[in-house]
Order: C-alpha cells, then structure tokens, then sequence
C-alpha cells in the first residue's frame, strides 16, 4: 500500500467546475493528496446562485455553511441553511443548494467514503441554470509554488 504524506493544498492550486452551477473545488482528493476515504471542498455562489439538483449513491455528504445564509432542498423540501451550521445529507437524498442573500455564499463540503469509479459517485437530477456563470465575488489569493 503506498503511503501519503500530510499537503496543504491552496485553494488556488485547484481548477474550478461550474458544470452544476455555482464554483466547486474540489480541494482534498485521491488525485491531489491520494486520499483514500473521501474528498473535500469549497462551494462558492453568487447571490441568487445555485448548484444543480444531484444524489449521490454511494456517499454520505457532509456540509459545513462558513459564510452566508443558503438554503438546501433535501427530496424537495426546502430546509434554511444558516452560518455555522452543519449538515448531514444521507445515501441516496436528492439536494440542491441555493445561495438566498445578497452576497456571495461559500459552504466546505466532504463526501466519504469513495465510489469504487468517480463517474458512478455522483447523479445529476436537473441541468445547472448557468453554468458558465463564475460564483466568485472575491478571488482567492494568488499564491505560488506548492504549499505542503
């Protein structure tokens, strides 16, 4: 079995994904650090931004709201998300996040543990609003070289 050693990874050091709306980065991964239990990252929305309906099979998610109050449908329910607060999304649950204020919202989010393909890991129910569009109000800052 090969072992890792402990990364820091910068934000900057990741690509962003605006498939499902918002912009995911996905920051901690078996790619980038060579986890093997599961993945994080950050989820940025603009105001009135939101990321795409979705289920994953395989995968409990695990959401922490650090800046801004957003609102997550769970199976369609609409369920307030509020700074500091923590969520849960079970195997299976539909969800849709959705930034409900005025300024950018940002949520850190794991899944865990791993799909035995990426590919199998993570369902799409509906298509992005707008894909294209960049969730970021605020770059993160740009740093150079590796920080690890």
């Amino acid at each position: 079995m090969t072992k890792h050693h402990p990364r820091i990874v910068d934000l900057s050091e990741t690509q962003p994904n605006r498939r499902r709306g918002g912009d995911l980065r996905a920051v901690l991964t078996p790619t980038s650090v060579g986890s093997t239990a599961g993945f994080m990252g950050l989820a940025v929305m603009a105001p009135a931004e939101s990321i795409a309906e979705h289920y994953h099979p395989y995968s409990e998610e695990f959401v922490y709201v650090g800046r801004r109050d957003l609102e997550v449908d769970l199976d369609g329910e609409p369920h307030p998300l509020r700074v500091d607060q923590r969520l849960l999304v079970p195997l299976n649950t539909r969800h849709r996040f959705r930034n409900v204020g005025s300024t950018e919202g940002r949520m850190v989010f794991h899944l865990g543990p791993l799909d035995t393909r990426p590919e199998l890991g993570h369902v799409d129910t509906e298509e992005a609003p707008n894909p294209e569009a960049s969730g970021w109000a605020e770059r993160p800052p740009e740093r150079t070289g590796a920080v690890s």
